[in-house]
């Protein structure tokens, strides 16, 4: 081809070039395809690697575990109970809106059944997709639309964000979801009017107490951000306040009387910690969990939580951990480190594939890149960094004292992904900055 035919083209491209270059230039920014075709890729992984076929060797426990369990009682019209293996009473071992959700599926599609599953894991994989939407917002808001799309993209597209969503029963990929949202609206209070953002704080926390408790030590943060940077706009937020805790309290209220008229005292949420907290603390304990110590899995366990009860199984777990703790101070400040590296690091249980220097090298890396990303972010003084500085310090102080698990970082992993992906998009323009310096 001419030269001058060649520049003519570069300088004139085709229309249907063109064209294609815009339909791009849309979709690359649209949450609606990140979301779209995220969850098309979760729906094909379910259908390609037949997630959905749970083994049924264990009684099905695989299936959902404890939450599992409890949906198929409620199916049955037993009521909230019976988390283990075999008729053991009213529980509050779980929070209740992920087990009426496995109810409600069980209901219509039937009790462990595949297409039960399939309904399940396809409801997860659009809470996750879905995820892309605050994730994209978030990075938008703090870090510009470089690093929104990045953000965005990745999370609709890595495989390691899909597992949970493809293979867990769980409320993992609806925690998720509502704390990356959270963590947005929290975001923007500061230029809301009116009562309806404080009604939508209050609702979504609501929501995401009674999905996962845990998520409650990141309220405080989120409201006190909320309140500040509103006050330094003179804006008044006492009100908004009130009305966010009423609903909050509204919200939650049905779940602690019926817990309370269930078990003739006060149980907030779920009533599990006790349990939870010697799992990870007393003799033997090495910063894992002491999964052995489960009523799932030790007959023993399972028969003292029968004779017991819950409530007494629990608070008698609950002193044999402290009394260890209390006895072994020292062992226990080096078995929480223990679990602050495994909780960043990865925990050492072997793994077939991939295998675990690999799984836990890149699992570190990724933290690394995120705690980098925050004290780039602090230094920059980046809207909202402060806001993820108390994430990260308070959503995973809990681990540290019981025991760490990779599912218990996701919930996090939305936020994690967006300071990694901004540091990334950092060092490229410095790097082109020392190119040309030299």
């Amino acid at each position: 081809m001419p030269e001058n035919s060649a520049t003519i083209l570069a300088e004139n491209p085709p229309a249907t070039a063109t064209r294609s270059a815009r339909i791009w230039g849309r979709i690359r920014t649209s949450t609606f395809w990140m979301v779209a075709i995220g969850f098309a890729i979760r729906i094909l992984a379910i259908l390609v690697l037949h997630t959905y076929k749970f083994r049924t060797t264990d009684q099905n426990f695989g299936f959902g575990w404890e939450m599992g369990r409890i949906g198929e009682a409620i199916a049955s019209g037993q009521g909230f109970s019976n988390p283990f293996h075999g008729i053991t009473g009213a529980t509050a071992w779980e929070p209740p809106l992920y087990p009426f959700l496995i109810a409600g599926v069980f209901k219509i599609f039937g009790i462990y059944s595949h297409a039960s599953s399939f309904v399940l894991l396809a409801i997860n994989s659009f809470f996750s997709a879905l995820t892309c939407v605050p994730t994209f917002l978030i990075a938008r808001r703090c870090f510009g639309e470089k690093v929104a799309v990045a953000s965005g993209w990745t999370w609709a597209l890595l495989p390691y964000v899909m597992y949970w969503s493809t293979r867990w029963v769980w409320e993992t990929s609806l925690s998720g979801l509502l704390l990356a949202t959270v963590f947005w609206l929290a975001l923007t209070m500061e230029e809301r009017d009116g009562l309806k953002p404080w009604i939508e704080f209050g609702l979504l926390w609501g929501i995401a107490a009674l999905n996962s408790p845990v998520l409650l030590s990141f309220l405080p943060a989120s409201g006190l951000w909320a309140w500040y940077h509103r006050a330094r706009r003179g804006k008044r937020s006492f009100g908004g306040v009130v009305v966010a805790s009423v609903i909050f309290c509204a919200c939650i209220a049905p779940w602690l009387m019926r817990n309370y008229r269930t078990f003739g005292k006060p149980v907030f949420l779920r009533s599990n910690f006790g349990a939870e907290l010697r799992m990870g603390n007393g003799p033997w304990a090495n910063g894992t969990w002491m999964w052995y110590l489960h009523p799932s899995q030790n007959k023993l366990a399972l028969q003292q939580y029968k004779e017991m009860g819950e409530i007494a199984y629990v608070a008698e777990r609950k002193r044999q951990a402290v009394e260890w703790i209390r006895q072994n101070p020292g062992r226990f400040l080096v078995v929480s480190l223990k679990k602050f590296v495994y909780y960043w690091a990865g925990d050492p249980r072997l793994s077939k594939f991939p295998p675990p220097e690999v799984k836990n090298a890149l699992f570190l890396a990724s933290s690394i890149l995120c705690f980098w990303g925050l004290i780039r972010a602090l230094r920059m003084r980046k809207t909202g960094a402060w806001l993820f500085f108390w994430l990260l310090l308070l959503y995973p102080a809990v681990y540290y004292v019981v025991f760490p698990h990779k599912r218990y970082r996701h919930p996090i992993e939305p936020e994690i992904g967006v300071l990694a992906i901004y540091l990334i998009t950092e060092a490229e323009p410095r790097k082109k900055k020392r190119e040309k310096a030299s």
